[in-house]
């Protein structure tokens, strides 16, 4: 705005003359300066050409009138007190060299009157018509009068120039602090107050259009301090610090809510919809094939390639069994009861675990124990299963039973030997007993069901140690035919060292030999023990037999065998079938209140 023009000196930083001294009184000058002009309607011009020299030559800034001060008139004010007389149209507004200048305050009077006289009277100066302006003192020395805190502006912009001493401090204002937040702040450090003037300040002429002060705010004389546009004291760094902080906190917190509440509803909706895109199931990594050996798969991995189903039809019948290969000339061993439907005329196909197939035929069977020998010829490669000594089970040895239950080829299922030397009869539907089973057998848990007759019974180096041929159903019976009825955990199987002698026998002679006492036994006794029959068709003991020899009676009760307990005629039976031929025995008698004790080999008769 001012640019291209010079810089003028301005009232409050124009160079003052000095008074004489503290306290004298010089001659004061006509504000209005000599010959001014008074123009009697108080626009302040004197003709129009002066209105536009003045205008020409000032700057833009608008100038106040000098206030007159002079000693109040009596009545109006104390004596010495300063009084304004009001300024005369036209006073001020001569064309001048420089800046309009307020008069100075007036110096309270402070001596007699006597005083005054010596300096003069004041209507010597006056002129006439005009109040008379109380003398002023000598102004401090520059460096005696209080200094703002800022240095001069060299652009003189107010209130940042050199004010006079005369001129009192600017209006201080101190809004309050806001707190950030809505939480209370700790106030500024309080300001200085400012020094108090030398003289009593004079009113100015009130303007009835205040220009805007954006310093308004500022407070000159307060100590040094941030300060902020509108005043505020600015936070200290321990403040931001804890503002930072706590902002930090908050935020984390707000984030914390918004992820969980994010994650949250992802996971619903994952949960409701089964997620996006195809579904991928988790798999398991290809594991190798092999096993431990005595673990079930292994012992199944060895055992199969061995095992063999047959089916049989005859006579009007058709039944489904089991059986394993006894050497490489195709002998197959199986129960009895599985390849009677065949009969003489009959067909009996044996399928192998890889799924060939071959016809088979009769060696030899054996009603007595339940076994048969099949053949299958033509066939190569064929793996013979391995025989185990079913004299060194043991109650509780874990053993895996393979069959083919109810036509079910090549199932595997497991157990332990439950007990030993069980007494198993099964059969007799001819009536005459000639069909009639007598098993001294290993009992187990393992699922046994039809179609698992003549199966192996295998330990856990998948050897043989029996050979599966009766269940017990749950209407009661023992099942040796191969019935309907389903598996309840009785299992039974023919010790395979009974069977081996047997399947021996069939293969090389076509018939088994059984061991005999050479006595008949009163089946109906029900007493403790077997007794010898008193009565029948034939003699009770075969004349010149194992029993006569020994010197056993009709009537007599067989208790022991071997030392072993005997309940009935049924137990005698099995437990001599588990003998050879040939082998000695020590049975104990109660005859007629007394006991004894007899020696006696086992004779041998055909089996049928």
């Amino acid at each position: 705005m001012n640019e291209g023009k010079p810089t003028k000196a301005k009232w409050w930083s124009r160079p003052r003359p000095v008074s004489p001294g503290v306290g004298e009184v010089g001659p004061v000058e006509d504000i209005s300066g000599p010959g001014a002009d008074r123009d009697s309607d108080g626009d302040h011009n004197s003709d129009g050409d002066h209105q536009s020299e003045r205008d020409y030559k000032s700057d833009g800034d608008y100038e106040l009138d000098r206030p007159a001060t002079t000693t109040a008139p009596t009545g109006v004010a104390g004596a010495g007190s300063p009084y304004v007389a009001p300024a005369e149209p036209g006073a001020g507004s001569g064309v001048g060299g420089g800046d309009f200048e307020l008069e100075r305050p007036a110096a309270v009077l402070q001596g007699s009157v006597s005083d005054a006289e010596a300096v003069g009277s004041p209507s010597d100066s006056v002129p006439a018509g005009r109040a008379p302006v109380a003398a002023v003192p000598a102004q401090q020395a520059p460096e005696d009068r209080p200094r703002p805190l800022h240095d001069p502006d060299p652009y003189s912009t107010p209130p940042y120039g050199e004010p006079g001493p005369w001129a009192p401090a600017p209006p201080v204002q101190h809004p309050a602090v806001t707190p950030a937040h809505g939480t209370a702040m700790p106030p500024g450090p309080p300001p200085l107050p400012a020094p108090a003037p030398l003289l009593a300040p004079v009113p100015y002429p009130s303007n009835p259009h205040p220009a805007p002060a954006p310093w308004q705010n500022y407070d000159p004389w307060a100590a040094p301090g941030p300060l902020q546009q509108n005043g505020a004291a600015v936070e200290t760094k321990t403040q931001r610090r804890k503002r930072a902080r706590k902002a930090l906190v908050l935020g984390a917190v707000a984030l914390a809510l918004v992820s969980g509440g994010v994650g949250g509803a992802v996971g619903a909706y994952l949960e409701r919809n089964g997620g996006v895109g195809d579904v991928t199931l988790p798999q398991a990594a290809k594991e190798a094939p092999g096993r431990p050996t005595d673990s079930v798969a292994g012992i199944a991995a060895r055992a199969l390639p061995s095992v063999v189903t047959l089916h049989v039809r005859g006579s009007g019948e058709a039944d489904t069994g089991t059986g394993f290969v006894l050497d490489t000339r195709g002998h197959i061993l199986t129960n009895n009861h599985v390849v009677e439907p065949a009969g003489s005329g009959g067909e009996i196909t044996v399928t192998f675990s890889g799924g060939e197939s071959a016809k088979a035929t009769v060696v030899g069977r054996d009603s007595g124990y339940d076994l048969a020998v099949v053949k299958v010829s033509g066939v190569g490669g064929l793996r013979p299963m391995a025989l185990g000594n079913s004299d060194s089970v043991q109650v509780g040895d874990p053993v895996v039973a393979i069959g083919a239950p109810f036509d079910l080829a090549n199932t595997v299922t497991s157990g332990i030997i439950s007990a030993k030397e069980r007494p198993i009869t099964a059969g007799g539907e001819k009536g005459d007993g000639s069909d009639v089973s007598y098993v001294d057998a290993l009992q187990t848990d393992a699922p046994i069901n039809p179609g698992n007759s003549g199966g192996p019974l295998l330990d856990t180096r998948a050897r043989v140690i029996g050979i599966n041929s009766a269940i017990r159903s749950a209407d009661g019976g023992t099942d040796l035919q191969g019935g309907q009825a389903g598996s309840i955990g009785l299992g039974f199987a023919i010790p395979v060292n009974q069977a081996r002698r047997v399947a021996e026998e069939l293969i090389n002679t076509g018939r088994a030999t059984h061991p005999v006492i050479g006595v008949m036994l009163d089946m109906d006794y029900t007493g403790d023990g077997a007794r010898v029959g008193t009565k029948g068709g034939g003699a009770p003991v075969t004349a010149g037999g194992p029993g006569a020899r020994a010197g056993i009676k009709a009537g007599d009760v067989i208790t022991e065998v071997d030392g072993q307990r005997v309940h009935s005629g049924e137990e005698l039976i099995v437990k001599t079938r588990a003998h050879r031929p040939g082998d000695r025995l020590r049975l104990t008698l109660r005859r007629g209140g007394s006991q004894r004790t007899v020696t006696l080999v086992l004779g041998s008769a055909s089996g049928g």
